[in-house]
């Protein structure tokens, strides 16, 4: 049996990929699946290949996988996902290390075609695959050995991508917007909790699209309806949902579902109409201050987080303000940046007036500054409230580091917990908080 090791780079997405990866090769007789990649003789990196720094970040372990081979502990080294899928010829041509590349298509045969391949001699020709029309969709048949803690896991309903925005290489990369069936994702989740899921979180490129390809209308809310059903379920989370479809139907159906999280992800990414124009996307600023005003009233304690970009091509001094500005009447409770990446055969990339890196970066920590002065009076008023808590390590025979309803995993912030020493890691429990700083908590179980 030859030890292989999958090496996962990216978001969300890409880790439910890689953990079908993992599941494929840990169920054939001729792998070995093992988590330390100096101890392989095969290495397999899932890419991104998002933004600038996701490339350069995925070229860096590549790099760093390719010493094992050069030390001879691997025999053979492939790189899949989306860097494979932009950037495939020129990967093999540049880094000879490189056994094969093969690009986003079909995972059953990805690990089929690595399994073949790593049979013959390591002089064999280098495989090289391109699917140019991706129609793969995941199913709940396929196995997963999942990455992180047993209490949670993302849940992909769906694949690819049509919104298109002028900035974003996405469509190019995993093709148009594919749902899964409601009876296939519902299917996946009764199996994880069977397995000891309590928290899941829905993923795709576009959370609130979910349905309109398939059933010919959004189908959301109707998912959730079936996802609050399953024994063992405790929290359903929400992330990447776009504000042009975020129905007054899913405002319903948060406020009134417990097990869905009071938490919900809106990738706004500016606050200028001209910007959010030339970006491709399909909702104003009033549209989204509304959204937020409804959100907010029909739902009092929910955690609002949003991610934006600066420095896109064009943009002047006052639109970088009026962004500023919508950051500061919203006081959104957590908040991400990103300064614009181009990204080849993006029509942004095309465009005139193309920002200085530097003033794209300097923009980018303006407002990261500004969010934290922000985010910490936000954080201060939960203080003295009871919130719910996922239990995650236990620090100390007193002490737990948890996550609030708030918090996503590995990208919002903790809350440090103090009591209660009968129970367990994935327990979720009721704290009062105690104290807050700009990102986490402190509380007491109650």
């Amino acid at each position: 049996m030859k030890r292989v090791s999958v090496i996962n780079l990216g978001c969300p997405k890409n880790q439910v990929d890689s953990e079908v990866i993992s599941g494929l090769f840990l169920f054939s007789s001729k792998f070995e699946l093992i988590s330390s990649p100096e101890d392989a003789e095969i290495i397999v990196v899932n890419t991104c290949g998002f933004i600038e720094d996701a490339k350069r970040e995925s070229l860096d372990v590549i790099f760093e996988m390719a010493e094992f081979k050069k030390e001879g502990k691997c025999e053979k080294l492939y790189v899949i996902g989306c860097l494979a899928q932009r950037y495939g010829k020129e990967l093999l041509k540049e880094i000879p290390e490189l056994d094969g590349v093969l690009g986003d298509g079909d995972l059953v045969k990805t690990v089929n075609l690595i399994t073949n391949h790593s049979d013959k001699n390591i002089n064999e020709k280098k495989i090289y695959t391109n699917k140019k029309v991706q129609d793969f969709i995941y199913s709940d048949e396929m196995p997963r050995n999942r990455f992180g803690p047993k209490h949670f896991a993302y849940l992909k309903i769906a694949e690819g991508c049509d919104n298109c925005c002028s900035y974003c290489a996405i469509p190019l990369i995993k093709g148009r917007y594919r749902s899964r069936t409601i009876e296939s994702i519902v299917k996946e989740a009764r199996k994880l909790a069977l397995e000891g899921v309590k928290e899941i979180a829905l993923v795709a490129q576009d959370t609130t699209r979910y349905g309109l390809d398939y059933y010919g209308e959004l189908r959301l809310a109707s998912l959730l309806r079936e996802l609050v059903k399953i024994e063992g379920l405790e929290w359903i989370r929400l992330l990447y949902c776009y504000p042009d479809v975020f129905t007054d139907e899913m405002v319903e159906i948060m406020a009134s579902e417990s097990k869905i999280c009071k938490y919900v992800d809106l990738p706004l990414q500016h606050a200028d109409n001209q910007i959010l124009q030339k970006m491709n996307r399909r909702n104003t600023v009033e549209e989204a201050l509304a959204l937020i005003s409804n959100l907010r009233k029909a739902i009092p304690e929910i955690f609002i987080r949003s991610t934006f970009i600066t420095g896109f091509p064009g943009e002047t001094e006052q639109q970088f303000q009026n962004l500023l500005n919508f950051i500061r009447e919203t006081k959104l409770d957590r908040v991400g940046v990103f300064a614009y990446s181009e990204e080849d055969n993006t029509p942004a990339a095309k465009m005139p007036d193309q920002i200085p890196v530097s003033i794209r970066e300097k923009r980018k920590n303006m407002v990261m500054e500004l969010q934290a002065d922000l985010a910490y009076d936000i954080q201060q008023k939960r203080v003295g409230k009871n919130i719910r808590a996922i239990l995650e390590e236990r620090i100390s025979d007193k002490v737990w580091l948890g996550r609030t309803e708030g918090d996503a995993p590995e990208i919002d912030g903790q809350i440090f917990l103090e009591g209660a020493v009968n129970h367990t890691v994935g327990d979720i429990v009721t704290a009062r908080i105690t104290k807050a700083d700009s990102y986490d908590f402190e509380g007491r179980i109650l």
